[in-house]
């Protein structure tokens, strides 16, 4: 019996790695990312503990030649069921003295790459009226912070990207299903690339694992559910802050900001 088809982005690691290991047991897997030695690992091992067949692509999604190969598999896969658009990053530092190259392919992958992607998936997945894109967004779409212009505002564009996606499938009667992924701060190799330390980010409480959020992101999306936010502590503030006015939830960001900073 032929299975279908998962694309992951942002594969090597992390909530990526975990969709991958998720869904091995009955999809086929298309896992993409930079470090091929992770993806050939991880491959391998889903391989032969699952029997999947599991294809392995390196690719950096910020790249244009790398984007156009991807946007074109993705594009001609006859069993494409789902696309998890999960491959992101963050940095650290104000907006007008971080270094811009960065601040551009942050955008270039949160925001293009997303964009290309789920079109391409899209037109596929419409002829046959089935499958369904994850956008891996976070909860940083909901509450700005200073330090993280860039993170918060292509996060927030992904939500408002995906929700404008969930319209147009509804008012054209599709079985396509979209959603956006708001996680908050989860343990994976996210915060090791930006060189900190967890403990002095966000108390333990605030920490999700991996496994959590991927499972909750399926629950979630089999009920066709539009945003799935992750953990007790989470939903809770993001439905608070989604019900304040802008002028006290600026005055709450301001001063979140002034407390990290004394703490740091």
């Amino acid at each position: 019996m032929q299975r279908p088809l998962a694309a992951i982005t942002g594969a090597s690691s992390g909530i990526g790695m975990v969709f991958a290991r998720r869904l091995a047991a009955d999809h086929d897997l298309l896992l993409i990312a930079r470090r091929r030695e992770k993806l050939e690992a991880l491959a391998a091992e889903l391989r032969t503990e699952y029997g999947s067949t599991v294809a392995v692509l390196r690719a950096d999604l910020s790249e244009e030649s790398d984007l156009s190969i991807v946007a074109e598999r993705i594009a001609s896969e006859s069993k494409l069921a789902l696309l998890v658009n999960n491959a992101g990053f963050g940095t650290r530092g104000m907006f007008w003295a971080a270094d811009l190259a960065t601040q551009e392919k942050m955008h270039r992958l949160h925001i293009t790459a997303t964009l290309r992607l789920t079109r391409c998936a899209l037109q596929n997945m419409m002829e046959r009226n089935f499958g369904a894109i994850i956008n891996v967004a976070s909860v940083a779409a909901f509450l700005r912070r200073p330090g993280s212009v860039s993170y918060g505002a292509t996060k927030s564009w992904m939500t408002a990207f995906t929700e404008g996606l969930y319209l147009e499938l509804k008012n054209a009667d599709s079985l396509v299903r979209v959603q956006a992924l708001c996680p908050g701060y989860t343990y994976s190799e996210f915060h090791d690339v930006m060189n900190v330390d967890r403990t002095k980010v966000a108390p333990d409480y605030l920490w999700l694992r991996a496994e959590d959020v991927v499972e909750e992101s399926l629950k979630g999306l089999s009920r066709g559910k539009l945003f799935v936010v992750p953990g007790w502590q989470y939903k809770t503030f993001v439905s608070l802050v989604s019900k304040l006015p802008n002028s006290l939830r600026l005055a709450i960001e301001a001063a979140g900001s002034r407390g990290r900073r004394r703490s740091s």
